[in-house]
């Protein structure tokens, strides 16, 4: 499989805290337009790292749980964890070339 793959309340420990890759977890809505414009590109990253980084999205609306854990206030946000650890948080869409060099970061940061 390729691109961000969806995770749950029930998921996410297992499949981003305990992942031996580093992940960058999407937190998006079908009614968020920022969202839309965000998803392809991290589909498209997800394709450039596969291997070396994790992608996943989490729907705030079908994941309250998530939402109230992490304090998610504004759609898109992106979190970047490697180790289990938050180790950067991103806000709102941002130019692919900004994600690309997010996760050359979370990548040096391993």
């Amino acid at each position: 499989m390729s691109g961000a793959q969806p995770v749950t309340d029930a998921t996410f420990d297992e499949q981003v805290l305990a992942s031996p890759l580093p992940v960058v977890v999407d937190f998006t809505a079908e009614w968020c337009g920022p969202c839309r414009l965000v998803g392809p590109v991290l589909d498209e990253l997800a394709e450039t790292y596969a291997g070396t980084v994790r992608f996943v999205t989490v729907d705030a609306d079908s994941n309250p749980g998530l939402v109230a854990r992490y304090g998610i206030v504004s759609l898109p946000t992106l979190q970047f964890v490697s180790g289990g650890e938050l180790v950067d948080v991103l806000y709102g869409a941002r130019p692919k070339a900004v994600l690309n060099e997010q996760v050359r970061k979370l990548l040096a940061a391993v």
